[in-house]
C-alpha cells in the first residue's frame, strides 16, 4: 500500500507541532474520553497540536463525537488497523505524530516524555508497557507471558531492534521518517513493520515507560490472538530472509557435508547402531536442501531490495551480482564436471564387471555423491542466471 503525504498549509504546519493519532472502528464508548485525555495533556504541555480520529467506518457514531470535541476526522474507507494509521499519518499536520487506541487502554495524560525524546532528535519512541506498568486484566496472560515476549525477542534478534515492547500500540515519531519507510502491511502487523523498518533503516530509536488499563468497552476487543500472532510471525520471518532461509540451508549443508564426509570412509558405529550408504543418502538430501534454502535467501534478499521491501545492501551492488553470475557459472560447471567423472567412474565399475550384479553399497558410495555434484552444479548455474535477472531488475 502506498499512500503520499498530503502537504498541509504553512500556516497548519507552523502552528502544529504534534499529531495525536487514534484509529477507531466503532469505540463510541471510549472515543471521548481518549481525546479528552489527549488535548488535557497537550494543553498541560503547552504544545500546539492536534487530535486526529482516523474511522475505519464507524457506525456507531463515532465520527460525531470525535467533531464535537475539536477532533478532526478522517474517513478511511479501507478496513485494517494498518490502513486507518497510514492514512491518518499521511494527513497529520503534525511535525511529529504520537498514536495509539482509542479504546481508552493507553495513558493519554502522559505524553510528555513522549514529547521530550522527540525533540530531543529520536524518530521513533516506543512505549514500553513492560517498563511501565500492566494494571490487572489488561493484558491477557497469553499476550504477557508467550506471545509478546517471545514475538518481541524474535523481532529484537532478527533485526537487532533495541525495543523491548514490539506491539505497544502506544508511541511517538517523527511524521516525515516514517512516511519515507514505506510501509505496507495493511493489518494488525503494521506495528511490527514500523518498528522492523526503522531498524533496518538505523532510525534513531528509543523507549519510555508507559502505562496500560483495562479497555473501557463493553465489547470484545478486534485483536485475534492466534491470528494476528502468527500474522507478526510471518511478517518477522518474510522480512528476514537470513534466518528464514540462509541460516537453516547453512545448517543443513554443513550436517550434510559431515556427515557424508564421516560415511564416505565407511559404515560410521555410534555404539551398536550402525550408519552406513542408506544414511548417506540422507546426508545429501540435506546438502540439497540446503542449498536451495540458501539460493532462496539470497532471491528474497535481492527481490525485496528491488521492491523497495527492504534497504539496500553493499553487499549485493548489480557488479557483485555480476562478477557472482561468472563465479557461479564455474563453480556450477565444475561441480557438473565433477558429477559425470564420478558417473563415468562408476559405468567402468560396473563394466569390469560385465555389466552384471554389483555391490550396491559401494556402489552407492560412488553414485550418490555423483549425483549430488550434478544435482547442486545445475542449480548454481540456473541460480546464478536468475540472480543476474533480478540484479538487471535493481539497475
Amino acid at each position: 500500500m502506498e499512500i503520499a503525504a498530503s502537504h498541509s498549509p504553512h500556516e497548519n504546519e507552523a502552528v502544529c507541532e504534534v499529531s495525536v493519532l487514534m484509529p477507531c472502528l466503532n469505540e463510541a464508548e471510549t472515543l471521548g474520553t481518549c481525546i479528552n485525555k489527549a488535548k488535557a495533556s497537550l494543553k498541560s504541555l503547552g504544545v500546539n497540536g492536534e487530535v486526529i480520529i482516523a474511522d475505519n467506518g464507524s457506525t456507531d457514531g463515532s465520527q460525531e463525537i470525535a467533531k464535537s470535541l475539536g477532533a478532526r476526522v478522517v474517513n478511511v474507507e479501507r478496513r485494517g488497523y494498518g490502513n486507518a494509521l497510514m492514512r491518518g499519518i499521511a494527513t497529520a499536520h503534525g511535525k511529529y505524530v504520537i498514536m495509539g487506541d482509542s479504546d481508552d487502554s493507553y495513558d493519554f495524560t502522559n505524553l510528555g516524555p513522549f514529547m521530550e525524546k522527540l525533540r530531543a532528535g529520536y524518530d521513533l519512541v516506543m512505549g514500553n508497557r513492560f517498563m511501565g506498568n500492566i494494571h490487572p486484566g489488561a493484558m491477557p496472560h497469553l499476550h504477557r507471558y508467550l506471545g509478546n515476549p517471545v514475538l518481541t525477542a524474535i523481532g529484537r534478534l532478527f533485526f537487532k531492534s533495541p525495543s523491548g515492547d514490539f506491539h505497544c500500540g502506544l508511541r511517538g515519531f517523527r511524521r516525515q521518517a516514517i512516511l519515507d519507510l514505506d510501509l505496507r502491511t495493511t493489518g494488525m502487523e503494521f506495528a511490527s513493520e514500523m518498528v522492523v523498518k526503522s531498524s533496518l533503516h538505523d532510525l534513531r530509536i528509543t523507549e519510555v515507560p508507559t502505562i496500560l488499563q483495562p479497555d473501557g468497552r463493553s465489547r470484545p476487543p478486534h485483536l485475534r490472538s492466534w491470528s494476528d500472532g502468527w500474522r507478526h510471525l510471518r511478517f518477522l520471518l518474510l522480512y528476514s530472509p537470513r534466518w528464514l532461509f540462509l541460516y537453516p540451508g547453512i545448517l543443513l549443508i554443513a550436517f550434510g557435508l559431515i556427515v557424508g564426509a564421516l560415511l564416505l570412509q565407511g559404515p560410521v558405529f555410534v555404539g551398536s547402531i550402525g550408519f552406513d550408504a542408506q544414511t548417506l543418502l540422507y546426508a545429501a538430501a540435506a546438502v540439497i536442501l540446503g542449498f536451495q534454502a540458501v539460493a532462496f535467501g539470497v532471491f528474497t534478499k535481492v527481490f525485496a531490495i528491488s521492491e523497495g521491501l527492504l534497504p539496500e545492501d553493499p553487499k549485493l551492488t548489480f557488479s557483485k551480482i555480476k562478477v557472482n553470475l561468472e563465479r557461479g557459472l564455474i563453480l556450477g560447471v565444475s561441480l557438473i564436471l565433477t558429477g559425470l567423472v564420478c558417473s563415468a567412474y562408476s559405468v567402468w565399475t560396473w563394466k569390469r564387471a560385465s555389466f552384471g550384479t554389483l555391490d550396491p553399497v559401494h556402489t552407492l558410495r560412488i553414485i550418490i555423491p555423483a549425483i549430488t555434484a550434478l544435482i547442486i552444479g545445475v542449480q548454481i548455474v540456473f541460480s546464478s542466471f536468475f540472480l543476474s535477472v533480478l540484479g538487471l531488475r535493481r539497475r
